[in-house]
């Protein structure tokens, strides 16, 4: 089995105003708008989050997400208004907290591999 592409779904109540968070937090548009109620943004080449209406599951993901630039993303963050915690604990990377409206957690940390 060879896998292709992942996706990451964070499952929402209200999508119209989930999706002006993301747009905020990501700093851009969704890529995609595969459904009614269900957006998608394009990470990599091979990894994506999506956001759907699905008020049953709202408020249950964890995603983590490693970044070439967490100093970057931090700032951005802040000029956005995207109200987050830090979180450092000896001997793991700084992670950046992020929960949503509904509270799906993101956590965002510097890629090791990254080199910055």
């Amino acid at each position: 089995m060879t896998i292709t592409h992942a996706f990451a779904g964070l499952p929402v109540v209200d999508y119209d105003a989930a999706y002006q968070w993301y747009v905020r937090l990501l700093g851009r548009d969704a890529d995609m708008f595969p459904h009614d109620g269900e957006c998608v943004w394009r990470l990599t080449s091979t990894s994506s989050i999506y956001v759907v209406q699905d008020p049953q599951r709202a408020g249950k993901s964890l995603v983590t997400l490693a970044l070439d630039d967490l100093d970057a993303h931090e700032q951005r963050m802040h000029a956005a208004g995207v109200v987050f915690a830090v979180e450092q604990s000896q001997g793991a990377p700084r992670r950046l907290i992020v929960t949503d409206t509904d509270g799906n957690e993101l956590a965002f940390f510097q890629d090791p591999a990254a080199g910055h």
